[in-house]
């Protein structure tokens, strides 16, 4: 038996949104440029799609642009608009603790000839208002700060932001991709100009984002090519992918408050276990983190050994990022909040989706505490500290 606790990194499709994604694998695979009805047929789910995603965000349906996945999202939002507004300036802000697809943009986004200012979190991941009030210069064109991280699960004060920036008429982005369905968003309620968000993590398929571009925005595109996705995100659509995620958000966001409260007593049902075990330190705002979003350090001990323990026993966790699953480096973001490179390495991250159980729940929290105390005592730092 498997038990998957690794909702942050993908989700399993739902069964639902496989069915309704599985004609237009098959006998309606029309390309949605083409005139005839088999392509009619195909640009009509697609505008449909785009009327899902809308309403999930109160958006324009107008608004919505399709593109292959989060990542992909965040590059368009960051370079578009970076390109798009040089003139105006070049200064963007940033958080320390975006996902690697917004540091990295913006790494490579300095190299040409852009500045980045990236904002410090206080010791539970979350920016300070006052430090984005003082960043902001004459030259500041965008600010892009992640609705909730993807490791530690923290909340950040989106509308606050929001409001600066419109004061500021400084242009705001947002990494929501763990967020949509999570949480209720309202991309007018919060001024937001751009977000992002990908369709696998809220159990729709691989392959499929969007971004969100708010009615007026001034943005280059990434890609170049044909006159899909009103000539701003050329490329033949992924029919397929887009009706699922149109299927997949549509489900999702159905009645997130019912599902974050179920979700919030498996995470704590979850820290209350797991805090029992000596030299545990929870990472993350106590309160303001996604309802499903567990991350712990285990002191004096390694979080891969501790995985590879768990998959033994048909556990399914994660250290941190999927993204960067293969680097030996430590989580920049539990560094970012302050924990030493050696309690770092010790990091485990458990994320929850509707389908897990409480009973699930009681399996991990009676198997890990053996494993953290048999990795100790072949721990050498363990060893030296008692």
């Amino acid at each position: 038996m498997t038990y998957y606790f690794d909702n942050a990194a993908t989700t399993k499709i739902n069964t639902k949104v496989l069915e309704e994604m599985m004609p237009y694998l098959t006998e309606k695979y029309g390309n949605a440029s083409s005139i005839y009805s088999l392509g009619r047929e195909s640009r009509k789910a697609i505008d449909t799609a785009r009327d899902k995603v809308a309403k999930a965000l109160n958006a324009e349906s107008k608004e919505i642009y399709f593109t292959n996945s989060g990542t992909e999202s965040d590059n368009w939002a960051l370079k578009g608009i970076a390109y798009a507004n040089k003139e105006k300036g070049k200064h963007i802000i940033t958080s320390n603790i975006e996902h690697h697809a917004i540091l990295h943009t913006c790494k490579y986004l300095e190299k040409q000839g852009f500045e980045v200012t990236y904002l410090p979190v206080n010791e539970n991941g979350i920016v300070n208002i006052e430090d984005l009030k003082n960043a902001i210069r004459e030259d500041t064109i965008l600010i892009s700060v992640m609705f909730a991280n993807n490791e530690i699960g923290t909340i950040q004060p989106i509308k606050e932001i929001g409001e600066i920036a419109k004061e500021k008429d400084i242009y705001f982005h947002t990494d929501a991709v763990q967020a949509v369905g999570n949480v209720e968003i309202d991309v007018k309620d919060l001024n937001i100009d751009l977000l992002s968000l990908s369709a696998h993590k809220l159990n729709g398929p691989k392959g499929i984002g969007v971004l969100y571009i708010k009615d007026g925005v001034k943005i280059d595109n990434l890609l170049h090519g044909g006159s899909q996705e009103k000539t701003r995100r050329p490329s033949t659509e992924n029919v397929a992918g887009i009706v699922g995620l149109g299927m997949a958000i549509e489900i999702a966001t159905e009645n997130i408050p019912q599902k974050a409260e179920y979700l919030k007593s498996l995470r704590q049902k979850t820290i209350d276990g797991l805090l029992q075990i000596p030299d545990t330190i929870l990472n993350g705002d106590p309160e303001k983190r996604l309802p499903g979003n567990v991350n712990v350090c285990f002191k004096y001990i390694e979080g891969e050994s501790i995985l590879l323990m768990l998959d033994q026993l048909g556990i399914c966790a994660s250290s941190g990022s999927a993204c960067t699953s293969g680097s030996l480096e430590p989580s920049h973001v539990l560094l970012a909040i302050g924990r030493p490179h050696e309690i770092a390495h010790g990091s485990l991250r458990l994320s929850f989706s509707k389908d897990n159980t409480e009973e699930e729940v009681d399996f991990l929290l009676e198997k890990l505490p053996p494993i953290i105390e048999r990795l100790r005592k072949m721990s050498p730092l363990y060893n030296s500290s008692k």
